[in-house]
């Protein structure tokens, strides 16, 4: 009975929310006293968790009202993109019909060949590095701030300022993040963005890395990773990603199980569209673009 209430309330997703936050702050109070390759890692993993728990708030963590689930993953640790304009986003990149299309999937990796036609050699290169894993961990965040400022200042010019009250708020919020870093804890903002912020947004992206591909059938567009624990609390077993997809309502916690159970199935709709692990991924495309950046079927 008392499990039945603690799944109704999505308890274990609380219980990330608690060890999240108190970790991090614990972890920034201490920054100072603590080595840089101990503070690196465990910023980084911490941020990248934070994202994993604002992509469950969209779509799951449905025990508790919407206004208290916003609040609980709203604070930006992560610095760089304001929660509400990731959830509408992210939304939008939930059409299957539209995956890894450009333009119309917010976050496909591919472009289409009248673009690649116009980039130039630098830009060329740069997509395909960010199409390796090393690219991705290294160079994906800098890439994806470059397009996400692009994009809003083109937003802007183009005369639509709706998004300027959420970049607002955001400047705001991160005005008391860095006082809480550098005022309270005495941990140089400069130092959070490059050894924590920077690195937790790169392997954040490490899930996203191949977990969609161009296919005529858009049940075989969405990749398994099947890792281990470490990884799998870290992306909240989003690394399973074709569940998602396909329940994208469902719980974390619940992934697992569903996986284990329906492996067979999914595996014969997504075209056996699976990974053994980010150490096989590490291997296979750690310095080898995992697949061209044009989009082959445009």
């Amino acid at each position: 009975m008392l499990w039945r209430k603690f799944l109704k309330f999505d308890g274990p997703t609380w219980l990330v929310a608690l060890a999240l936050y108190s970790s991090w702050a614990l972890l920034i109070w201490y920054a100072t006293r603590l080595p840089w390759w101990f503070v690196a890692p465990v910023g980084a993993y911490l941020v990248a968790w934070h994202f994993s728990l604002q992509h469950e708030a969209i779509h799951a963590f449905r025990g508790v009202p919407a206004a208290v689930r916003f609040a609980v993953v709203f604070p930006p640790i992560g610095l760089w993109f304001p929660y509400p304009l990731y959830r509408k986003s992210h939304t939008t990149h939930h059409r299957d019909v539209h995956l890894t299309v450009p333009g119309l999937d917010t976050e496909s990796y591919y472009v289409r060949r009248s673009e690649w036609a116009s980039m130039g050699k630098l830009r060329r290169g740069l997509a395909v590095a960010n199409q390796t894993m090393a690219g991705r961990l290294i160079l994906g965040p800098f890439l994806r701030l470059w397009t996400l400022a692009v994009r809003e200042t083109r937003r802007v010019a183009g005369g639509d300022p709706s998004h300027l009250p959420h970049w607002a708020i955001h400047a705001v919020t991160l005005a008391g993040l860095f006082w809480y870093i550098s005022g309270v804890c005495h941990f140089p903002w400069w130092q959070y963005c490059l050894l924590v912020a920077y690195p937790g947004f790169g392997l954040g992206l490490l899930r996203a890395f191949t977990e969609h591909r161009a296919a005529e059938d858009s049940q075989e567009r969405t990749a398994a990773v099947e890792s281990n624990v470490v990884f799998g609390l870290l992306f909240l077993y989003n690394n399973l990603h074709v569940v998602h997809h396909l329940k994208p309502t469902m719980p974390w916690y619940e992934i697992p199980r569903y996986y284990r159970q329906n492996r067979a199935a999914l595996l014969a709709d997504n075209g056996n569209f699976v990974y053994r692990g980010y150490a096989e991924l590490a291997a296979r495309y750690g310095f080898k673009p995992v697949f061209s950046p044009i989009h082959p079927l445009l």
